[in-house]
């Protein structure tokens, strides 16, 4: 046997052992008694029985982390928007009785994973296929959904058990839409090959050797008409060979790319060959005899009509890839069908930039906006994603995040606009630090890093498996070939040194510094984040890491990843793990999955919105090399990033709470369509969209954006001075309340109930807000005040003044209060070199405490808001939340309605000093040591709520977010 050979048999040897183990630890049905103990006696049983057939070792210590962590996962429920209009009910425990493709894909993933998992994925699929229509159903129908998942957490595997599903329940033709390069097509076709068809594809298109769920039932013999080769797309020289599909026939298969050629001969094809009768009003040929399913994968890419001309990296513009064409053809592909489902697959939260209604045309029929449906999947346990990775925004700052992302700042001086890669480069560009063509420390950084989370992931036994790095640096396949030189110069460098034993002191100190200043403290400070199970392994010691360096330098490739199938081909050779670092530019932007990532290196390129999504891949599964990964990237996009990630959350809460109140898919977009974090990352609606409308319903705009000047201080402070006196004397003193036994309270706060609208529109008119601050702008938010008093909503107010606070200032006396010099720390954005601090403006991170927004609320009120909050939560039954979100106490004071629907004005007195732990620094604002007046507005849901447009600062956008290209 070859080495190839015995490590393939080698592998297949344990999942036959952790498979088995596996059905034998599902036996007992009692959850209590899974313990490790347990699972360890399994697989030593399942290893005993695979012994004789065998001359390999089991690694039993293996089989029993990799079940133990199977067995604690959980998916969580989905969450859904729904319009059922013109559909019915169809998918019963009867139809379901005969299926037999997902029978073969059930089986094939319970060997692999957690049998909580697979039943989730099983309801999960159920669901949206439910929601498509009876494929039976003879008069025409049209279903548009949209699936939102967590980047990288698995969607492909959601949607092959969907496309199993629907060919079980009579779908004819299923068309996926598989990202824009060969390397993601070939990708898809290939897991579709192993979850679905059952064998890999050949050049003549015969089936070929079985595979994946080919050994878990019978061959289903289903066609494909399109391979898993560089060319086997679909295209004219195919569509001569076939000459039509009968609908007696197995379903068929098609993995195309979204370009224009493609689309364009399967639109043609479909037309000619498929179609069997003719509208009767415009005369477009008609498919009626074949149910068509389309899954778009990564339907935020390119399946939006943004009108945006995309380009070539010769500066041409690229005919392929026009959105307005794909979206176009997509359409006239759904409009040659009576009978069809158009189901979108997206990660990004922002799908937003897929929702804008375009109507409907003769030619395309209606826009691709979900209508029918909108599912948010619920990650698993296990998933690691931007909340966890940059931790929560709370009033101290953010908390919780995992101690991975290290910042770049040496390969671009802003100074001298120049350096090794400033963000905006040409072609002719060639990166060079400190005028010699090499990478900045930082980069060598990051690869002494990727090589020591080899060495580490070899020794704890995960040699068999992928480790790669990516970097991604520019978009310019020039430049990403210098950037490829140079990273191959410094590993073969490396390489040499450590093998020969040369000269490699300097090389082996460095190495030693990071191993024992950086990955020996994290593993443990990621031990300390992750639950009992998730920890990561012990490390193991110097020398052994030391000794493991020269194999680990000799495994290392380093290539260009530039769109070719190739690239994800390799992938698929069973036996060889692969340890890579990919020079990626907007290729690798999409889909295709970098196996066990372990390093990425980011600097921003041009387009934000690309940048973010490209870091999106960051996210995902990493079991047991965890506390081995790291980011490298530049802060700013480490802040907008957490940014994105809090928009993100608060908007899959949002999702939460409408789907509770059986709302649709229509309401939630133009719900998002006004978020003011998303709506920057759209460079498309800031050209075409100078204004933006935007409902403060339900929302509570805070001020966490401020101006640093002293008269501006001055005059805020005046304001809120003039609206405490205008007040009157009838304030409630430290509001507390008895909340089931777990009291709130508010210590040196102040309470004023039933205070007139006017009073709060007075204090908006002489409060200066930042003109750049997204969402707390004082003109809009009396505007918005004034128009919801003209349909009677918003009349009356509460207004606090919250009090105390470990920071210190000059003393003040608010009107009616006593003289206090104790105020509230808000920790700011400034960088803590004073020469970098922005002169004209400063940003703190969250202003107001969740709880806040219920000091004035009674115990009723509250229960009320709390018992909402459970209803959209998406944590585990039995540890559900105990206090209300801030989502929650806003719904309940719309629900609720006579006293509680009000606004809540809340007014925070800042320190004025900058504060390092415990200790008084510089002041924030030169010249001001009066506390800084920050507010922020509860407003309640309301359902007859209106908007407001507002002009957007376009040369401000520019500035901060860069062009659109």
């Amino acid at each position: 046997m070859t080495a190839a050979e015995e490590a393939a048999a080698q592998a297949e040897l344990q999942e036959n052992v952790i498979a088995t183990a596996q059905r034998l630890v599902k036996a007992e049905k009692d959850p209590a008694k899974i313990t490790p103990a347990f699972i360890a006696e399994k697989v030593r049983l399942a290893a005993e029985m695979f012994a004789g057939d065998s001359p390999h070792a089991v690694d039993q210590s293996k089989a029993v982390v990799a079940l133990i962590q199977r067995f604690s996962h959980r998916i969580g429920k989905s969450t859904t928007l729904k319009d059922n209009t013109n559909h019915f009910d169809w998918l019963s425990a009867a139809r379901k009785r005969d299926w037999h493709y997902w029978r073969r894909y059930r089986d094939f993933l319970e060997a692999k994973l957690s049998d909580k998992v697979v039943e989730e994925l099983n309801e999960a699929t159920d669901e949206i296929l439910g929601l498509l229509e009876d494929p039976q159903r003879s008069d025409d129908w049209d279903r548009r959904g949209l699936v939102v998942g967590h980047v990288q957490s698995g969607k492909t595997s959601n949607y092959s058990g969907l496309i199993c599903k629907a060919a079980d329940a009579g779908y004819k033709i299923i068309i996926v839409l598989a990202g824009m390069h060969n390397n993601l097509r070939s990708q898809t076709q290939m897991r579709l090959e192993e979850s679905f068809l059952g064998y890999e594809t050949t050049v003549d298109r015969d089936p070929g050797m079985p595979i994946g769920v080919a050994e878990f039932g019978e061959d289903l013999k289903t066609n494909s008409a399109t391979t898993r080769a560089e060319n086997g797309d679909f295209n004219k020289s195919i569509a001569k060979h076939f000459h039509g599909i009968s609908p007696e026939e197995r379903p068929w298969l098609f993995v195309v790319k979204k370009q224009k050629t493609v689309l364009t001969e399967l639109l043609n094809w479909i037309r000619t060959r498929v179609a069997d009768s003719t509208d009767s009003v415009d005369g477009r040929k008609l498919v009626t005899k074949l149910p068509l399913l389309v899954i778009d994968d990564e339907a935020d890419h390119a399946s939006v009509d943004t009108g945006e001309q995309m380009f070539n990296d010769d500066g041409t513009p690229d005919e392929e890839h026009q959105p307005k064409t794909i979206n176009s053809l997509i359409r006239q592909v759904l409009h040659a069908f009576t009978r069809k489902a158009y189901v979108g697959y997206t990660a990004t939260p922002f799908a937003n930039i897929f929702i804008h209604h375009k109507g409907s045309t003769t030619k395309e029929g209606p826009d691709l906006f979900p209508r029918a449906f909108i599912i948010n999947l619920a990650a698993p346990s296990n998933y690691v994603g931007p909340a966890r990775m940059f931790g929560k925004m709370t009033k101290e700052g953010r908390v919780g995040a995992l101690p991975l992302s290290r910042n770049i700042t040496d390969h671009y001086d802003p100074e001298a606009d120049s350096g090794w890669m400033p963000p905006k480069h040409k072609k002719t560009h060639v990166p060079t630090y400190n005028g010699h063509e090499t990478i900045p420390p930082s980069l060598r950084e990051a690869i002494c890093a990727f090589v020591l989370a080899c060495a580490v992931r070899d020794l704890r036994g995960q040699g068999d498996q992928h480790s790669s790095m990516l970097v991604h640096v520019t978009r310019l396949n020039d430049v990403q070939a210098h950037v490829r030189d140079q990273v191959e110069g410094t590993v073969r460098r490396m390489r040499q040194k450590i093998t020969r034993g040369i000269d490699a002191d300097v090389l082996l100190n460095q190495f030693r510094e990071l191993w024992e200043q950086d990955f020996l403290p994290i593993r443990d400070q990621v031990a300390e984040l992750s639950p009992p199970e998730e920890r990561p392994p012990a490390m193991p010691s110097w020398d052994d890491v030391l000794g493991a360096l020269p194999d680990v330098l000799d495994d290392i490739e380093v290539r260009s990843i530039n769109g070719t199938a190739k690239d994800a081909l390799d992938y698929a050779t069973p036996g060889a793990a692969l340890k890579v670092i990919a020079v990626g530019g907007d290729k690798l932007a999409r889909g295709l999955t970098l196996e066990g990532l372990c390093v990425s290196y980011f600097v921003r390129t041009t387009k934000m919105y690309d940048t973010l999504m490209q870091m999106g891949r960051w996210f995902g599964y990493r079991p047991g090399y965890l506390d081995l990964c790291r980011l490298y990237t530049s802060p700013d996009l480490v802040r907008w990033f957490a940014h994105i990630a809090d928009a993100s959350e608060e908007l899959r809460e949002e999702f939460d709470f409408m789907a509770d109140a059986k709302l649709t898919p229509e309401q939630y977009g133009l719900k998002v369509m006004s978020h003011e974090v998303l709506t920057v990352t759209s460079p498309l609606k800031m050209r075409n969209a100078q204004t933006l409308s935007l409902s403060y319903s339900g929302t509570r705009p805070q001020t966490i954006l401020f101006h640093r000047d002293a008269e501006i201080q001055k005059q805020n402070l005046a304001a809120t001075d003039a609206l405490i006196a205008s007040l009157g004397d009838k304030w409630l003193d430290d509001p507390k309340y008895d909340r089931d036994g777990d009291q709130d309270s508010w210590p040196g706060a102040r309470l004023w109930k039933d205070v007139d609208a006017s009073n709060v529109l007075t204090f908006l008119g002489a409060y200066a807000t930042h003109p750049n601050a997204s969402s707390a702008k004082a003109a809009l938010l009396s505007e918005y005040i004034v128009k919801m008093i003209a349909t009677g909503q918003l009349g009356k107010w509460s207004v606090a003044l919250l009090g105390g606070g470990m920071g210190e200032g000059q003393p003040h006396t608010f009107p009616g209060g006593k003289p206090s010099k104790n105020y509230s720390i808000r920790k700011t954005e400034d960088p803590n070199e004073e020469e970098r601090v922005d002169p004209k403006l400063f940003a703190i991170g969250v202003l107001t405490d969740p709880k806040d927004e219920g000091i004035d609320l009674d115990d009723v009120a509250w229960r009320e808001a709390l018992t909402l909050t459970r209803a959209a939560s998406k944590r585990e039954p039995a540890n559900p939340p105990t206090f209300p979100s801030g989502k929650g106490i806003r719904a309940a004071r719309g629900k609720l309605g006579g006293d509680v629907d009000r606004g809540l004005l809340l007014l925070y007195p800042l320190t004025p000093y900058l504060y390092k732990g415990k200790t008084r620094d510089r002041l924030i604002v030169p010249g001001w040591e009066k506390p800084i007046i920050a507010f922020a507005i509860a407003f309640p849901a309301s359902d007859k709520a209106i908007s407001v447009e507002y002009e957007v600062n376009y040369l401000y956008w520019l500035q901060e977010y860069g062009p659109s290209e």
